[in-house]
């Protein structure tokens, strides 16, 4: 019998898309200049005073070129703007232009109407705990001898029953 169960990245994943739909339905419901997942997940790593191309990448977890695309459309769009970042003449800053700054509230009061409404579907006290688990420490990633130590453990333990 095969494990249908999800695994927890799945879930994650399901989640964040969950939220994105409905950010996007409301971006397209209130006549805003179109945009995508990745244009959203940037607007939401971006500083107010800026951040560089490099930054964002990291933040996003994408390629430099794909951080790249999505900021030159953005500025297109007239929601970001290019300016010298006063730290180093050689690097640019990206900020929200006022428009941008506009549509990133909007954004921010859309999240916290979708997370009413998860809390409606879910409970609050579901929706709180989830919050809490979300936002405890969890550590660095295990490295791989951390994974391999464990795995040998989960495989005696298994062997014991």
């Amino acid at each position: 019998m095969q494990d249908t169960r999800r695994n927890l990245p799945q879930l994650l994943g399901d989640a964040r898309r969950w939220f994105e739909e409905g950010l996007l339905a409301a971006v397209e419901a209130g006549s805003v200049t179109p945009v995508s997942p990745t244009q959203t997940q940037l607007f939401a790593v971006l500083d107010s005073e800026g951040t560089t191309v490099a930054e964002l990448a990291r933040r996003m977890g994408v390629t430099r070129q794909t951080a790249h695309q999505a900021v030159h459309s953005l500025i297109a769009a007239g929601l970001l703007e290019q300016v010298p970042d006063p730290a180093s003449a050689r690097r640019r800053l990206i900020r929200r232009t006022e428009e941008g700054e506009r549509a990133h509230r909007r954004a921010v009061r859309t999240i916290e109407q979708l997370e009413d409404q998860l809390a409606e579907r879910i409970g609050r006290e579901a929706a709180d705990a989830l919050r809490a688990a979300l936002e405890a420490p969890w550590g660095p990633p295990p490295s791989a001898h951390q994974h391999d130590a464990a795995a040998a453990a989960a495989g005696q333990r298994h062997e014991q029953r």
